[in-house]
């Protein structure tokens, strides 16, 4: 494939810049001027590597074009992914110096972004500090939990040297003394499906007293974190602002579904008589437990059970319990968009067997992080299980990420978290 495609090259109009290029399919060409950031594999028709080189190197920054030879910016190659350009600049031709200064200035004007939105406090310590595309910096992204930075680099362009001494150099010259340590994390998928190498063991930074552990606060509720376990970067801020919707609407006995480290139980826990967190994962459930310890004034009565959720939410609805709360709070059903179908089921039976154990009044929590099933797909969905249902269900809240997650229009990935806070008669 990459022979033929060279092959096509010299077609191409005279005018177009030299390589490392890549040219693209019409739709995709469309689609970037309309703001999109990524070029997928399928959509490049020609590879154009620099001269006297026989391909393109992983993480490369290529000029991408139209099949006319008009340049349309530049991106971040990479020769595995499905993904095969990260958008970067408009301006084609970028060099990896210029990459890096504007990597630069936009780390800054992230932070800076932080520092507006979700100012740090005793009782909210932690946010997501980077979030790619969303702050036009493809490939990574950097949480902060208390004085610990946790840093994932997502693609070939950026799991480099030079970008990591970027970031280490600017969160250190913005953050200064609150933080301990800066510590890369690899997404073990991501990794494969990039074919990166695995970073160092040890930190990027640290001062004398290194950590990978620490105590993070959101809402007023504490949360033990450690570095080196748990899922994506660790926790989920993310839902930071939903665990106190939910807290709000809440009341009397809770049913947490999916509850991983115990987010929502925990916060549901300040205006519920009892709550009840469930998770498929014992270790999840381990670390739940000794975050509720870490809050002593919470006032309701916890319990945590190791549990499928499908197999859980079946037998509890067959044996006729009941709550006044319900949050369901999945993992992403559909990796891919041909697991759409089948996840739209799943949240189907979930909401479904939800709503019938609801007390009438009751409220449902019910969120999907899979960003292959947009906002209208998950509301029909909830629609069609409130009809099967047979329960007259209002939508109280529509809600998203946190505003340190933001959503970029032209690019609905971004939109990939959506809460339904309802009533459900």
């Amino acid at each position: 494939m990459a022979k033929e495609r060279r092959e096509r090259a010299p077609q191409l109009q005279t005018g177009q810049p030299h390589g490392p290029a890549v040219v693209i399919a019409r739709r995709a060409a469309d689609r970037l001027r309309s703001g999109h950031l990524w070029v997928y594999r399928s959509d490049a028709e020609a590879l154009i590597p620099r001269e006297n080189e026989e391909e393109i190197a992983a993480g490369a920054l290529v000029t991408v074009v139209d099949s006319r030879g008009i340049p349309l910016g530049t991106g971040l190659y990479s020769t595995s992914s499905q993904i095969a350009v990260r958008m970067v600049s408009a301006e084609a031709k970028l060099t990896r110096p210029a990459y890096l200064e504007q990597t630069r200035s936009r780390i800054a004007a992230a932070l800076a972004l932080r520092e507006e939105l979700s100012p740090f406090s005793k009782d909210n310590d932690s946010c997501r500090l980077i979030f790619a595309e969303a702050d036009a910096l493809p490939g990574i992204v950097a949480d902060r939990y208390n004085d610990l930075v946790i840093l994932q680099l997502l693609a070939q362009g950026t799991a480099q040297p030079d970008v990591r001494e970027a970031l280490t150099e600017a969160l250190r010259e913005h953050l200064g003394d609150a933080i301990a340590t800066i510590v890369e994390r690899p997404d073990p998928r991501i990794r494969e499906l990039e074919e990166l190498d695995a970073p160092a063991t040890s930190p990027l930074w640290s001062t004398a007293d290194a950590k990978l552990t620490t105590v993070f606060t959101i809402n007023g509720v504490r949360f033990h974190y450690d570095a080196s376990a748990g899922q994506k970067t660790g926790a989920f801020l993310d839902q930071r602002l939903n665990y106190a919707a939910a807290a709000r609407h809440a009341r009397g006995v809770a049913l947490d579904i999916c509850t991983y480290q115990g987010g929502f139980a925990l916060h549901l826990a300040q205006s519920c008589e009892r709550v009840t967190g469930v998770d498929v994962s014992l270790a999840a459930l381990q670390v739940a437990d000794r975050n509720l310890l870490l809050n002593p004034s919470l006032r309701a009565e916890v319990d945590w059970i190791e549990a499928d959720a499908f197999e859980l939410l079946r037998e509890y609805e067959a044996t006729g319990q009941h709550y006044d709360t319900i949050v369901l709070d999945p993992p992403a059903f559909a990796k891919s968009k041909r697991a759409v179908e089948g996840a739209l089921r799943g949240y189907k039976e979930m909401n479904l067997r939800a709503m019938k154990m609801l007390r009438p009044g009751g409220t449902l929590v019910t969120c999907s992080c899979s960003h292959h099933v947009g906002r209208e797909e998950f509301t029909v969905v909830i629609a069609a299980a409130a009809a099967d249902a047979r329960r007259r269900v209002q939508v109280l809240e529509v809600r998203g990420a946190a505003l340190d997650h933001p959503e970029i229009l032209t690019l609905p990935e971004t939109a990939y978290l959506k809460c339904l806070i309802c009533r459900v008669d």
